[in-house]
């Protein structure tokens, strides 16, 4: 028995007698969860096993009904008249600033439809339109540093462009030239860019969730061996289809329990390809879930770039408190165009109601309201800014549709620092079959032709 205290004592578990018993220290402390070996008192009024906190013992026995719970409120400082409703909110952007900002959705939004024409034309082999959501990218994106790393699904141009992403960027990865970073390895639209501290985009779908995790977990380590480095965030934007993957629920609960300075921005449009939401899931949107894993959440109007920026700025704020926190945000907008260029929407909603929300709801006109309204903004200048970024963007889609793809050769190329014997048959093999089938294949529209496979 004396062996046992003695053992005890000596691993620091013996309790001093005058410990507050383990259910009320869990009252005064609410984050710190009590072991269930301590047990309960019985005169305890709240749950102390590990599974939760300073949850309320109750003699009623009654299950939660979700619709019992009322929605989350979705906040908006501009409505779709361009009129403030946040009567506290203060425009934190000069009037230059404001413009930029409307310019850069009025080029994503442009780009978008000469592109789209531009596959149906054969010219790029595929696109993703993110008509109806240039509010939601392009505020987010503006309040960010440009330390702050980026992890983006596949609709986010907006952020590309509002960090810096240029036109011939663009333009070289769609047309996967000799230009691309990407050396026309990935399909079109899955841009990247390390200048700019984003990551380049994967096809499969809530890839980048978990990885965000470790990467804020990244940066926190940094800065806990190293004060010095500036405080980073990561942000990571997803689709509500992206929501219903596991990656999804791995991603939020690592970042929780991890205390990752890490920002999630759902953009929920309404639609994965071809599912609407009702047959995804029956809760309350994507913010529900974000206060389940124990995140800070707030709901936006997508629609609204100052209550995009508004939120972001909280935001990157609070990720940034007590050594790191997780941020999920979810956007409320609606996807305009097709899932894709390979998708046809009116197969599986009303070509009307995507006229509708055209019409009601249309964040560019929104901000164009505001910008009126305010004397900054005009039909003229309307016209110019158009027929200009129409032009940029046509320059730029002339010169990069003229430079030659890759050398072949890239294809067995960066997966090790030397090829390796097997890489080198395998050229080799591919070299001979072109020569063979030399009418088979247009080999000048690649830098070197057959000869970039010479050993």
């Amino acid at each position: 028995m004396r062996a046992r205290i003695f053992s005890h004592a000596r691993r620091g578990l013996t309790r001093p007698k005058h410990r507050s018993p383990p259910a009320l220290r869990s009252v005064q402390h609410p984050g710190i969860r009590a072991g269930s070996s301590l047990s309960q008192r019985p005169d305890a009024q709240f749950l102390a096993f590990p599974g939760a906190v300073k949850s309320a013992f109750t003699s009623s026995l009654k299950f939660s009904v979700p619709n019992e719970y009322p929605a989350m409120e979705t906040y908006r400082a501009v409505d779709q008249h361009g009129e403030v409703v946040d009567r506290s909110f203060t425009p934190d952007l000069s009037d230059d600033k404001v413009v930029r900002i409307y310019k850069n959705m009025l080029l994503i939004s442009t780009m978008d439809m000469i592109m789209f024409d531009a596959q149906r034309q054969g010219r790029i082999s595929f696109y993703m339109v993110s008509a109806g959501e240039e509010a939601l990218t392009v505020g987010s994106a503006s309040v960010l540093e440009k330390g702050d790393v980026v992890f983006c699904q596949y609709r986010e141009q907006g952020v590309f462009v509002e960090r810096g992403f240029g036109l011939d960027e663009f333009m070289n990865q769609l047309f996967a030239n000799n230009k691309d970073p990407g050396r026309g390895r990935n399909m079109p639209v899955h841009y990247g860019s390390a200048a700019l501290n984003i990551h380049t985009i994967s096809s499969p779908l809530a890839t980048q969730l978990p990885q965000a995790a470790g990467a804020a977990y990244a940066l926190k380590m940094q800065r806990a061996i190293d004060p010095s480095i500036p405080p980073r965030v990561v942000v990571a934007y997803f689709g509500e289809g992206a929501a219903s993957e596991g990656d999804f629920h791995a991603a939020l609960n690592i970042a929780a329990t991890r205390s990752c300075p890490a920002i999630y921005i759902c953009r929920n449009n309404g639609y994965a390809i071809s599912t609407p939401t009702l047959d995804q899931y029956r809760g309350d949107g994507i913010a529900s879930r974000g206060i389940g894993y124990g995140i800070e959440t707030i709901r936006v109007d997508g629609n609204d770039i100052w209550a995009v920026r508004e939120a972001t700025k909280k935001a990157r704020e609070l990720a940034l408190q007590d050594g790191g926190k997780p941020v999920l945000i979810e956007a409320m907008t609606y996807r305009v165009s097709h899932h894709s260029t390979s998708d046809d929407s009116f197969a599986y909603r009303a070509k009307v109601e995507v006229e509708d929300w055209k019409r009601r709801d249309n964040p560019i006109a929104r901000l164009r309201k505001w910008m009126e309204a305010k004397g900054i903004w005009s039909d003229a200048k309307e016209k110019e800014s158009r027929e200009s970024i129409r032009r940029d963007v046509l320059k730029a889609f002339s010169e990069a549709e003229k430079v030659q793809k890759p050398p072949i050769r890239y294809m067995f190329e960066d997966v090790y620092e030397e090829m390796t014997p097997e890489l080198k048959e395998q050229m080799a093999e591919l070299k001979d079959h072109l020569e063979k089938y030399p009418g088979e294949y247009e080999l000048a529209e690649f830098e070197g032709g057959r000869d970039s496979l010479n050993p």
